[in-house]
Formats: C-alpha cells, sequence, structure tokens
C-alpha cells in the first residue's frame, strides 16, 4: 500500500496536546514526505478510542487513504502511555509484512520517539517454516532426515549435474545461518540468499516434525524460538492471519500475551483461517509417511500402514467429486481404515523415555498428523465440509474445511483483546453487517459512533441471517460483544476519475464460457484503450481465450497472458511495455497494484460467484438457509461483491489516475441483487451505453494513440 497522508493540527476539532497520537501521525507523515488525507486522521482518532474504550472497530479505508499509519500511530502512542500492553498486527500476507518492517514502522518509530521521548519495541513473527532449523544444518542432524544433503555430499556433487544448483543453493543457505547464529541473527527467510523452493526445504522443518526445545540437540539455539523470544519482549508484534489462527486454534500457543489485535487486510480474514484450518489426504502421502514409519514398525503393521494407502485411492476413485456427508460412506470407511492403522503405528513408536533417537521422534509426529486427518475424515461432523477434488497434477484427494469459523474467531480472538479491523473492502452492499457477521460480531452489539457514514443496505436481507451457523456457535446468556463500524472513505474523487460501463445489450455468460458477442465487445474496448487493460476472468480457459482473440484482431497491442510466465514478470512486462494488456485469473483480482497510464482499462468477463459445484460455499449457503437466511446473498453474492470491489479497485491507485472498469455481464444491472454488487464497487460514474464507453477510452487514449490505434479498424478489419 502506498501511504500519502499528513495531518493538519486543527482537524477534527481536537488539541493536539490532548490527541498525542495526532502528533505522531503528523510527524509521520512529513517524514515520508506525504499529503493531506483527513480519513487517515478520522481513522486514527477511532483507532485510538477503541483502543480506549476496548471496543472491536471495523474501519474500511479506500485506497490511498494510508491505513497501516493510521493504526500504526495511535497504536504505538498508546504502547508509550500503558507500559505492560502488546498489540500484535496480523497482516494477510508475508509481503505485508515486510512492508510493514521496512518501511511504515521504522516511519511511525521515529515519529513516537520524537513526539513522546519513548520509542517502542517491535518484532516480526513468522511460521516455523520461515525460519532455518539448526538441527537440519548441523552435524547432529539426522541420516534419514526428509531429503536432506550432507555439507560431503553437497559439495561432492559435480557442476551441470541436476543437482549442482540445488547443492549450490543449499551450502548458501547453511552458511548464511552459520553467519545469523554467529550473529546471533534470525535466519529469516526474507533476509536468506537467492533460493529456489526446494532449496529452502532442505534447511527448514514442517511443524510436525519439531522435536521441541527440549528434545532438540539444537533447541539451545533455535532460530524459532530465538524470534519467539524477541517477540515476547517486543511492544508491538507483526504477524499474518495464519498464524493468528494457528494461536486461535491452539489455545494461544503461536503468540505473545497481547491486548489488542490490529488485523489488515482484514477482507481476507476468513479464507485464510479457513485455510489454516482444513486439511487434505491422498493416497501418496499415506504411501510417504509409512515408508518413513517402516523402519520402526513390525512387518505386519509396516505392511497394514502401506496398504491403506491403495484402499483409501480405490475410495477416492469411487467417490462423487462433490460434498460426502455419510459417515458410512466408502471414503469414510476408507478413511477409518487408515485412521486405525495410523493409531496402532503412533502406539507402537512412542517412546516414554524421551530418549528415542530424533529420526524416530519426526516419523511419529507425521503418523500421529495422518491418524489426526484421516480421524477427522472419517468422523464426518456435522460442522465439518468433507469433499473430494481432482487435479491433473495430483489425481485425487480428499479435503476437509471448517463450515464456519465464526464461533473460532468470536471465542478465540475477539471475546480475549480488543480487534481492529481494516481494509479498503468491508462494506458489501453498502454496510458491514456481512462482514462482522462472518468473523463471530453480532448485529446487535453495533454502535453507531460520530464521525461515521453509513449507507443503507442495497438488499432487504436479514444481517442476523448471514453467519454461518458453527459448531460452538451458542449464545444463550451472553451479552453481545461491542463493535462498531466506520468508514473514512478515500482521497480519491471516483466519480471524476473512473466511467464504470456494464455491457447491458450482451446476452447473460452461460457455462460454456465467454460467447462470442463478448470477445468482440472486449475486443472492441482494448481497441479503443490502445491496450493498457487488465483483464480479470473468472476462469484460466477464459482468459487464454480471450488473449487469443485479441493477439488476433489487435496484432500490435501486445497480450499477456497468467500462465506464459510467473506473474512477477508478467506484471513488470505489463509495466514496462507501453501498450501492453494483461489477462489472469483470481491473483490478478487482489494482487496487482499498477498506477498510471499502464492501467487504463479493468475488464471483468462474468460476476465473479463461487461454482455452482464448490462443496464448501454450496454447505454455507446451505446452512445459512436452514437458519432461516438468505444462502445465496449471504454467501455467493457477498463473495462477488468482495472480488468485485477489489477487481474495481485495480483501476484508481492515486489521484491523478484516471480509466474505466468495464463488466461484461448484464446481471449487474438486470439481476435482483445487482444493486448490492454494485453498493460494494467504488462509485464510478455509471453508463450502459457502449457507444459512449468507446469514446470516453478513445479519448482518454487519444495522446498515446500512434496513428493507427493497434493496425486493426474498430469493426476488427485490418
Amino acid at each position: 500500500m502506498t501511504i500519502a497522508a499528513s495531518l493538519p493540527s486543527e482537524a477534527a476539532g481536537r488539541s493536539p496536546d490532548r490527541s498525542p497520537h495526532r502528533a505522531v501521525l503528523r510527524t509521520a507523515v512529513e517524514r515520508i514526505g506525504g499529503s493531506d488525507r483527513s480519513g487517515q486522521i478520522e481513522m486514527a482518532d477511532a483507532v485510538s478510542d477503541a483502543l480506549q474504550q476496548r471496543r472491536h472497530l471495523l474501519v474500511q479505508a479506500g485506497t490511498g487513504t494510508g491505513k497501516s499509519l493510521g493504526y500504526l500511530a495511535p497504536a504505538l502512542t498508546r504502547l508509550t502511555e500503558h507500559g505492560g500492553e502488546r498489540i500484535v498486527v496480523a497482516t494477510a500476507t508475508l509481503a505485508l509484512q515486510r512492508q510493514l518492517a521496512t518501511a511504515d514502522i521504522p516511519a511511525a518509530l521515529h515519529a513516537v520517539e520524537q513526539v513522546t521521548g519513548r520509542r517502542p519495541t517491535s518484532a516480526i513473527l513468522k511460521g516455523r517454516t520461515n525460519y532455518v532449523c539448526r538441527l537440519r544444518v548441523s552435524d547432529d542432524a539426522p541420516e534419514e532426515q526428509g531429503s536432506l544433503l550432507s555439507p560431503d555430499d553437497l559439495a561432492a556433487l559435480p557442476s551441470g549435474t541436476p543437482n549442482s544448483a540445488l547443492s549450490a543453493e543449499v551450502l548458501a543457505l547453511r552458511s548464511w545461518a552459520d553467519e545469523e547464529h554467529r550473529v546471533n541473527g534470525l535466519a529469516d527467510l526474507d533476509d536468506a540468499p537467492a533460493h529456489t523452493e526446494r532449496a529452502w526445504q532442505q534447511v527448514s522443518i514442517p511443524v510436525r516434525e519439531c522435536l521441541g526445545l527440549q528434545r532438540c540437540p539444537q533447541g539451545h539455539s533455535c532460530f524459532v524460538e530465538r524470534s519467539r523470544e524477541v517477540a515476547r519482549s517486543a511492544d508491538l508484534v507483526v504477524t499474518n492471519h495464519a498464524l493468528l489462527a494457528i494461536d486461535a486454534m491452539h489455545g494461544g500457543t503461536a503468540l505473545p500475551e497481547h491486548t489488542a489485535v490490529i488485523i489488515d487486510e482484514a477482507h481476507e480474514l476468513v479464507a485464510r483461517v479457513t485455510a489454516a484450518a482444513s486439511a487434505e489426504l491422498g493416497p501418496g502421502l499415506i504411501e510417504r509417511v509409512a515408508r518413513r514409519a517402516m523402519t520402526y514398525l513390525d512387518d505386519e503393521l509396516a505392511t497394514e500402514l502401506l496398504e491403506s494407502a491403495e484402499g483409501f485411492r480405490t475410495a477416492l476413485e469411487q467417490s462423487p467429486l462433490t460434498r460426502i456427508e455419510d459417515s458410512g460412506s466408502t471414503l469414510a470407511l476408507a478413511a477409518a481404515v487408515v485412521r486405525n492403522a495410523a493409531r496402532r503405528a503412533v502406539s507402537a513408536m512412542a517412546v516414554d523415555d524421551g530418549r528415542a533417537e530424533p529420526e524416530r521422534r519426526q516419523a511419529a509426529a507425521v503418523v500421529q498428523e495422518l491418524f489426526d486427518v484421516a480421524e477427522r475424515l472419517a468422523a464426518m461432523k456435522e460442522h465439518d465440509v468433507v469433499w473430494v477434488r481432482e487435479s491433473e497434477r495430483d489425481g485425487r484427494h480428499a479435503h476437509a474445511a471448517p463450515l464456519s469459523v465464526a464461533a473460532l474467531l468470536r471465542e478465540r480472538v475477539f471475546e480475549e483483546r480488543t480487534a481492529i479491523l481494516t481494509s479498503a473492502t468491508l462494506k458489501l452492499g453498502g454496510d458491514f453487517d456481512r462482514l462482522a457477521a462472518s468473523v463471530g460480531l453480532r448485529p446487535d452489539g453495533r454502535e453507531v459512533g460520530d464521525g461515521q457514514h453509513p449507507s443503507p443496505p442495497a438488499t432487504s436481507i436479514r444481517a442476523s441471517s448471514s453467519e454461518v451457523p458453527s459448531a460452538d456457535s451458542s449464545e444463550a446468556g451472553r451479552q453481545p460483544q461491542r463493535w462498531r463500524g466506520l468508514d473514512v472513505g478515500s482521497p480519491f474523487d471516483y466519480r471524476r476519475q473512473g466511467i464504470l460501463y456494464i455491457a447491458r445489450r450482451l446476452p447473460p455468460p452461460g457455462r460454456d464460457g465467454l460467447s462470442d458477442a463478448a470477445i468482440a465487445e472486449l475486443t472492441e474496448l482494448v481497441w479503443a484503450a490502445g491496450g493498457r487493460t487488465l483483464g480479470l476472468f473468472s476462469s484460466r480457459r477464459a482468459a487464454e481465450v480471450a488473449a487469443v482473440r485479441v493477439r488476433k484482431d489487435l496484432p500490435r497491442l501486445p497480450v499477456l497472458c497468467q500462465g506464459d510466465a510467473q506473474l512477477p514478470e508478467l506484471t513488470r512486462r505489463f509495466v514496462e511495455e507501453e501498450t501492453a494488456s494483461l489477462f489472469g485469473t483470481l491473483s490478478l483480482w487482489q494482487g496487482v497494484d499498477v498506477p498510471g497510464d499502464t492501467c487504463r482499462l479493468v475488464i471483468i468477463d462474468r460476476i465473479p460467484f463461487p461454482r455452482p459445484d464448490e462443496p464448501l460455499s454450496t454447505a454455507r449457503q446451505r446452512a445459512v438457509a436452514e437458519a432461516g437466511g438468505n444462502g445465496f446473498m449471504a454467501v455467493a453474492a457477498s463473495h462477488a461483491a468482495l472480488l468485485l470491489a477489489q477487481g474495481a479497485g485495480r483501476l484508481i491507485r492515486r489521484a491523478s489516475d484516471r480509466g474505466m472498469v468495464a463488466v461484461l455481464d448484464p446481471r449487474l444491472v438486470t439481476a435482483r441483487y445487482a444493486g448490492f454488487l454494485r453498493a460494494s464497487m467504488p462509485d464510478m460514474w455509471p453508463t450502459t451505453d457502449r457507444e459512449v464507453a468507446i469514446e470516453a477510452l478513445r479519448r482518454l487514449a487519444a495522446p498515446h494513440l500512434p496513428s493507427s490505434a493497434g493496425g486493426t479498424s474498430r469493426s476488427g478489419r485490418r
């Protein structure tokens, strides 16, 4: 996120000496050369009040508001005023963690020290696999530990062999890890020398295989434990959604004690917590675990565990590619066979005296994990969603995910500390109720405070019916948790900077992908814009079909398509090649930030509803309907609204940006849920007139166009 904000001292009628967080904010934005952002001030005031009153806050801060400093300034100010408190910031991705650590937090720390004379401490905390395992790179490492090559083996590999590049990377990582140990560093993945994922797997270790501080020969110098020690002594700890979820699921063992949590990019929280609480199992994994444990099992038990993989493979082949709910199904019975064999293997491998060799303990931990997943699949609990998925690369696997994570978040996060959730997209359909319900906050706990700018809901759906029922969600006798929703707006004037064109004349999209009419219209829009288009598609096939057609009809306008190269490379070329377009799927909807002339047109091929056969979404819709709500609106429409908001948000990234979002799906104006979806998107000037859209794009592109736009006439003829 680009931070651009500053602070007029008289804003909102507060005296600077009574609002030290404002002085910190002003100093921080002056340090980075920011400009005035009234929404950032409003956000900082609200965060300060929420921390003071111990009330949850959902704050929508549009792109360009500077939300990182908007929450860091009041959070760090509070830490200087209240000794003994700790605040955790949870980001959606490791990339945002890096940004905070290298840019935003240093600026805020400098400011708070300058204003208050005190400087809080900060730390970054990640999951175990983001740090080098000291045991794996030491001479104490077990010979059979994963695929780790010994230093002598690595050095002996001749150059030019398939593993020579890997050996060079691993040797470099080992050398770097030794230096990190010498200087008391953390051996963090982000600070490592250039390497491949395979090389990192040689020097890190999965959570289950960790021997633990007391049992590991290198426990006294463990990088993970060192990172946790640093976090326990810090005032501000920056982590990610996944580790926050693990902390909630395992009783607060992953994060240090804290009084408040600030959840950035909170629109992704439910998806990330769901992913952390999910599991999968395939026959290949069972076989690998069985072979690893074989050394420590008698022949009969080893054979039983290995053969359970074949039975599980057969059950997968006989199972439908959909949700499975019957505990007597073929899949559940096969999972029970795996579970029983794994249980006996765990018992056989158990050693009570604590003197078992490290490899045996690690193998036993892997078998225990196999048992846990198989038991979950065999149980087919009411509030778990179990289904079978097939891919060309990995074949069939069984998956299990929680029907809802609302109760987990409500009871393990919000009940124990103040929570502040922020994102550029928290209001769906014009209000916060749906997002709040998805994380377990009840509508009757909402408070309306001064400065809030509520919009009336675009539909008549009852918010109380939008939470998916959960196994532990009983609210009998409980007071609702207090929370407030605040929209501080955006510094951008979307009505002046952007146009929303909805292709009302096109036929509704069908299951067969893009229609000929939609492809023709898409091509004409790209032609009018002179390229410079970000195409957001509902499927990889749709993106590829569109790319082929545009390349054929507009040969002078380069079209990059997801899958042609790695996304960073495609994004770089999109920025550097003046008339290039970039077509792709989900990772482009939220992961691309290209301000300026690079992107003048964003095309969305259809409303991004979840697939109708997607088991988890379908199960959640059914659960809401059975509880008396509107399952389609609460789940499918909310999912689509969030993606539409994120996708349309790719267009305007700074105050000088101009352009158009074109949606090739007439349902965005004709369907009964259309108002709900449009209310979730940036408030751009709307039109359904194709001629108006084409001419607007032509005028916008005119200063940049060569004499022949793309070598093609508007009709597509050369």
